[in-house]
């Protein structure tokens, strides 16, 4: 089997940080979470990370250059030898360009498929891990207390992007930027569909079936 480098595409609440949390463990490969790389680059004084403090002292967003060398950066650590699986990018098609530029080849996309109306739904029950950046649904996916972090023991919290008409702007977002994802690694042949379910080991089942396809 071929290591897998996975992108995990799928509209915000579709499920893709569960997922991506449980594919990672099965397959003993890291997810890299654009965000927590970011804040670890600019801790570890690293060039880019340094390059990248520069803009989030002002409130800017860090532009692409300098995300896609953090990720060069992180992907050139020991860990991530025999795969890995991107979380948060690339987020539209320039950037997953900039990617195939740096020589990163993705080889498995998998695109989690949810409707609109029950994303809104999912998302008012989800909770997250400000310290490790874990994900849980007090539904689908709760933690063992329901209040606090499994791994760290961090008090989880709502995000106020959880808000339905904060979620129906994130959704048009997602369909106008990075939906075209599907398109460009579509035609790479390295995208697989996923029908997201009711019940998360379903939706589970169907994900590993559809990687190991992918794979073989």
């Amino acid at each position: 089997m071929k290591n897998l480098k996975m992108i995990f595409l799928g509209a915000p609440g579709a499920g893709k940080g569960t997922q991506s949390d449980i594919v990672a463990e099965k397959y003993g490969i890291p997810t890299i979470s654009t965000g927590v790389m970011i804040r670890e680059a600019i801790k570890n004084n690293t060039e880019m990370g340094l390059a990248a403090k520069a803009y989030t002292e002002k409130g800017a967003l860090v532009p692409d250059e300098v995300v896609i060398g953090i990720i060069g950066e992180r992907l050139k650590k020991d860990d991530c030898q025999n795969g890995f699986i991107l979380d948060g990018f690339p987020r539209t098609v320039p950037q997953a360009e900039a990617l195939d530029k740096m020589g990163v080849d993705i080889n498995c996309v998998v695109s989690l498929e949810v409707a609109d109306e029950k994303i809104v739904e999912r998302m008012s029950g989800r909770r997250v891990c400000a310290k490790c950046g874990a994900s849980y649904h007090i539904l689908y996916n709760p933690s063992n207390d329901g209040a606090s972090c499994d791994k760290c023991g961090e008090a989880l919290s709502i995000r106020k992007d959880d808000a339905p008409e904060v979620v129906l702007d994130r959704l048009n977002v997602y369909h106008n930027q990075t939906e075209p994802l599907k398109d460009f690694y579509g035609k790479k042949g390295v995208l697989v569909l996923v029908e997201g379910q009711e019940e998360v080991k379903d939706t589970t089942a169907l994900t590993l079936s559809a990687i190991e396809n992918a794979i073989k």
